[in-house]
């Protein structure tokens, strides 16, 4: 079984560990966080966190799709924390607005809903992340960190859930959908998708393999060409519904 990178303790980071200088998310250079969810006291809690972190800082916060398509606009950001349900819209809507106005973003969904459908429609439309409020607090910065550093954060027992959901029988169906694939991934490429779907950051793999990050990031480009896909989320969905680990 993977295990964590491990690193000792560091006064400079309260409750956190010691962050490599290769990672995104330097006190120098923080992981810039917009908060849109229509709850007063989440958001205050989220925000707490947030800023209590020295790894991440958050620029603006937003109460409604309304505020949120504002401060998308008008704020520069890395990741977008977004309640799946808002006052006067869904956040699958901030998430696609969001796409348009910064691609290179990064969108972790924040709800008390764990719909699977919901989950893979938020991941179809770009998100890297899914988090359960009642079962997250306390990690929202590590979760900023994660999707920043090219990896994915979703709650533990929902993610498990979804691998438990494509049986058997969505593993034929699919076969036979595409029976000759044209190119199947090499023992490396199967190796770098398992930590991919493990959650692990190309610089984590690249440690793990003992290659450098550059060439994890081939290795992902190549999975992306042969599955005919575009995120790591989907790369992940296909290999599972075939069976391929």
């Amino acid at each position: 079984m993977l295990q964590p990178l491990s690193f000792p303790a560091m006064p400079g980071y309260p409750g956190a560990r010691i962050w490599p200088n290769f990672l995104v998310g330097q006190i120098e250079k923080p992981v810039r966080v917009l908060l849109v969810d229509d709850d007063a006291h989440i958001r205050m809690v989220i925000a707490q966190e947030l800023m209590a972190d020295e790894r991440t800082l958050l620029v603006a916060q937003a109460g409604s799709i309304k505020e949120g398509r504002k401060a998308i606009r008008q704020h520069a950001f890395d990741v977008m924390l977004v309640d799946m349900h808002l006052g006067d819209g869904e956040g699958l809507d901030l998430i696609d607005f969001m796409k348009t106005v910064h691609p290179s973003a990064e969108a972790v969904v924040v709800s008390i809903m764990e719909s699977d459908d919901l989950v893979l429609r938020a991941f179809e439309l770009g998100a890297t992340g899914y988090l359960i409020k009642n079962s997250w607090f306390g990690n929202y910065p590590m979760a900023v960190l994660q999707v920043a550093n090219g990896g994915a954060s979703i709650t533990p027992n929902l993610a498990r859930r979804l691998l438990q959901r494509f049986d058997k029988t969505a593993v034929e169906e699919s076969r036979r959908r595409q029976p000759d694939e044209a190119e199947r991934l090499s023992a490396r490429e199967r190796e770098v998708l398992r930590m991919v779907a493990g959650g692990y950051t190309s610089v984590e793999i690249g440690v793990r393999l003992s290659i450098s990050s550059m060439t994890v990031n081939t290795h992902i480009k190549n999975i992306y060409r042969k599955l005919q896909v575009r995120t790591r989320a989907q790369a992940v969905r296909f290999a599972s519904l075939r069976g391929m680990f």
